[in-house]
């Protein structure tokens, strides 16, 4: 039972801290006033106060009957510049970071939790090798190789003209060529690793504060595998938290080091496995000393890969502590060493060869039909472990009945996919042209033909659910008429089309609970006719159009046409990536709607892929933790932390890492909030139920806001127990009148998820939490606390 307080008059010195959602918001929004100061903080993430209360805690008299207002800023965390819309390209690896933090909760279960760890990081790993070998396949292959050969292509392109081998240039040599040509995937390897190293000293390499509500706790000597220590021992040495509770949790230094390090050297290995193995078929059966060094680099790139592969396995993350140990030695020597052998192969491949030409392709089709078929092999493994996990508790709300993570780890398999095989066809097609003249047909590996070909066929497959999804929101807009009118029967009259878009508006809002079906359809298919094309290319040898020449008319035209139509739509799905991007980069209303796909799949920390956008909750939430602790420490008073969609999950998390002395002081108000909705269903072993009731437990009150045209905010579902009351409100009406009225004498809009504040439930919700906070304690305030406090806030980052 919640303890008496008085009225909010008598209450004391009052703060309401104010936490912006997805897209982003300025200050002077947030406040309803253009003269913002910031508090602390910096052009990244701040706090802001109106002009008016910068000295509100020397005139308590003045604030009396409300909170002090304060703004948290922090979207320039994921959108503050057009260079981060390039983040964009990183999507694949953002998406299988998802997957990591997707698996259904358990207790207990430590094997099964390692198990899908190291699935997940393993499904990660892959895809920065796939991604590689496109680059390998770009430039080694199509361009070196391939192009380089042939006179009419090197005359079309003037810029590969020293590379010809007609012309017997130095560089003409196809060993040379190839060299020469890894330059571009080297590079790109270490472009990877320089905006992984920059954003893991922004993010990652930034240890919290440990002040008032941060314990650091020493390390147990049995917990070695501290992920399965994690699931082991979810309560943690010091107090029974929940996992966004624990110190460890935003902090992944450690790890993020750990794989950046194994990724690079991943990268590196690729390439060089691409050099020494060109080499090792022209020298095949040859005696000397050539021969002998290509077998030793083959084995040296197949031992160093074993490496990578045990770095990777190894070790998860440690939520439990702050995870302070620094591996130097493998930081540092297992990407140079990995250079150092890609250098080497690199020698080996401009080895003078007498008698050598480049005719045909490189052999690519094994590696990315390897590829497929490890990734393939990897989601289904994953999804007996997620089935094994969520056996002992079914949750009906949860997304695929917990197989949300290997779903979406198959959709980043088959985005990179897209991606990494609409480069190497656009750029297949832009060479073929002036090679055809010369009688010789320039392609990548049949294999992204025959993948590019099932496209169209996944596209159709999705008809039939979308086809269903709208004539369900036709029908549903036409039952809850009733409900709609019902809802405003104190209306003087009825107007058809208005309950006609208020119905309509809340059908479409019911859209989002069916995302789980469409992703297990599009994750099902995928799978099924990425195992098709990896057959049908080894059995047949051929592209699609050219498989099918004996068949039946029909059957061949078809294939030809899904073999172009497919071809065209995977280059184009890269080059909207691209031109995404740029638009980004010159757009800033463009750059602030792809910067809120961001603030979705950013929040998680980097679990699974280094190289993925990092996470801006690692200074969100500590910056967050910093201010309610040291304002409720400097002043004894009451806090409302209010937030809107995203910014509700970066306030509960916020919440989860205050000690109990502060939470007793602290009241949380969420609207517009997917803490449920999106994250419960989602991330179950992190928001479940359980979670979010022990949230509730957590702090000393809690009320959420919803309303039923919002397609993203919605309830929490935590019921009263315990003398608390439910966490939900009554559901907000949208819009808040029908019709003209004397208090509303213009149409009303349907809001749907912005604006909860003008609701005048908002002010009444705020006032009752308010209400139930105990009062202010006496507290004798120090003359420079308050600039204490602001370099403290400044300092969290």
């Amino acid at each position: 039972m919640s303890p008496a307080t008085p009225a909010p008059e008598s209450g004391g010195a009052a703060l309401e801290l104010l936490v912006h959602g997805v897209g982003g918001a300025t200050p002077e929004s947030m406040l309803d006033d253009p003269r913002t100061v910031r508090v602390t903080g910096d052009r990244t993430a701040a706090v802001f106060r109106r002009a008016e209360d910068l000295d509100a805690e020397d005139h308590p008299e003045r604030y009396a009957a409300r909170p002090v207002p304060e703004a948290y800023c922090w979207s320039n965390l994921t959108s503050g510049d057009g260079a981060r819309a390039l983040w964009l390209l990183l999507l694949p690896f953002m998406v299988a970071n998802l997957a990591h933090w997707m698996r259904p909760p358990a207790e207990g279960r430590p094997g099964l939790v390692r198990l899908y760890g190291v699935l997940v990081r393993l499904v990660a790993l892959s895809l920065t090798v796939l991604l590689t070998a496109a680059a390998c396949e770009v430039a080694l292959d199509l361009t070196a190789w391939q192009c380089a050969a042939v006179p009419a292509c090197t005359d079309a392109y003037s810029w590969l003209g020293f590379l010809s081998e007609g012309r017997g240039g130095w560089w003409s040599l196809p060993g040379r060529r190839l060299a020469l040509a890894a330059l571009v995937p080297t590079a790109l390897v270490g472009l990877l690793w320089y905006l992984s190293n920059r954003t893991w000293s922004a993010y990652e390499a930034q240890r919290p504060p440990t002040g008032y509500d941060a314990p650091v706790t020493e390390p147990r000597a049995d917990t070695a595998d501290t992920e399965a220590a994690d699931a082991a021992d979810p309560a943690g040495p010091v107090e029974l938290r929940p996992a966004l509770g624990r110190p460890g949790f935003w902090y992944g230094r450690r790890l993020v080091a750990r794989l950046r390090a194994a990724h690079t050297a991943a990268g590196f290995l690729t390439v060089a496995a691409a050099l020494v193995t060109a080499g090792a078929r022209h020298d095949a059966g040859a005696p000397g000393l050539r021969t002998v060094l290509g077998w030793v680099l083959q084995a040296a790139v197949a031992l160093l890969a074993v490496v990578v592969l045990w770095v990777v396995c190894r070790r998860g993350r440690s939520e439990r502590r702050l995870d302070l140990r620094v591996e130097r030695a493998l930081v540092s020597w297992l990407p140079a060493a990995s250079l150092v052998l890609l250098v080497l192969t690199a020698v080996h491949a401009g080895w003078s060869r007498p008698g050598r030409t480049s005719s045909g392709t490189l052999p690519g089709d094994a590696v990315f039909g390897a590829l497929t078929l490890v990734q393939g092999g990897l989601v289904v493994a994953l999804g007996v472990v997620a089935l094994l996990l969520q056996r002992p508790r079914r949750d009906p709300r949860t997304a695929l009945r917990g197989l949300g993570g290997p779903a979406v780890a198959m959709l980043a398999c088959a985005l990179a996919g897209v991606m990494s095989g609409g480069v190497a066809q656009r750029v297949a097609d832009w060479l073929d042209g002036p090679a055809a003249c010369g009688g010789v047909r320039i392609g990548p590996p049949v294999l992204l033909s025959w993948q590019a070909s099932v496209i169209p066929v996944l596209l159709l497959l999705l008809l039939a659910p979308a086809a269903l999804l709208v004539v369900r929101t036709l029908l549903d807009a036409r039952r809850l008429r009733p409900s709609v009118e019902a809802d405003y029967e104190a209306a003087d009259e009825r107007d058809p089309v208005r309950t006609g878009q208020i119905a309509a508006g809340r059908a479409r809002a019911a859209l989002t609970d069916s995302a789980p079906v469409l992703v297990g359809v599009v994750s099902g298919a995928t799978l099924l006719l990425g195992a098709a094309s990896v057959a049908g290319a080894w059995a047949s040898g051929n592209v699609p159009g050219r498989a099918f020449d004996g068949a039946h008319p029909a059957i061949a035209s078809l294939a030809s046409a899904t073999q172009a139509l497919g071809s065209w739509m995977i280059g184009l799905g890269f080059l909207l990536f691209v031109t995404w991007g740029r638009r980004a980069y010159r757009d800033a209303s463009a750059r602030r709607t792809i910067g809120i796909l961001w603030d979705v799949g950013t929040f998680w920390p980097r679990a699974a892929h280094p190289f993925a956008p990092p996470c801006y909750a690692e200074r969100a939430v500590p910056d967050l933790t910093w201010r309610m602790s040291s304002w409720t420490r400097g002043t004894g008073g009451r806090l409302v932390i209010s937030g809107h969609s995203q910014g509700s999950v970066l306030a509960a998390a916020a919440v989860w890492q205050l000690q109990p002395a502060t939470r007793s002081r602290v009241a949380l108000l969420t609207y517009g909030s997917p803490l449920e909705r999106l994250y419960g269903r989602w991330f179950p072993a992190y928001f479940g139920p359980e979670a979010l009731r022990a949230l509730n437990r957590t702090v000393h009150c809690w009320s959420n806001l919803f309303r039923a045209t919002d397609p993203i905010g919605g309830p929490v579902r935590v019921p009263a127990e315990a003398g608390r009351p439910a966490v939900d409100g009554e559901e907000l009406l949208d819009p808040v009148a029908y019709g003209r009225t004397r208090a509303h004498p213009l149409p009303e809009p349907i809001l749907g998820h912005s604006d909860y504040q003008a609701d005048p439930a908002f002010a009444r919700h705020r006032s009752e939490l308010l209400d139930r906070l105990p009062p202010a304690l006496p507290h004798q305030r120090v003359p420079n606390e308050a600039a204490d406090q602001g370099s403290s806030g400044r300092s969290s980052g």
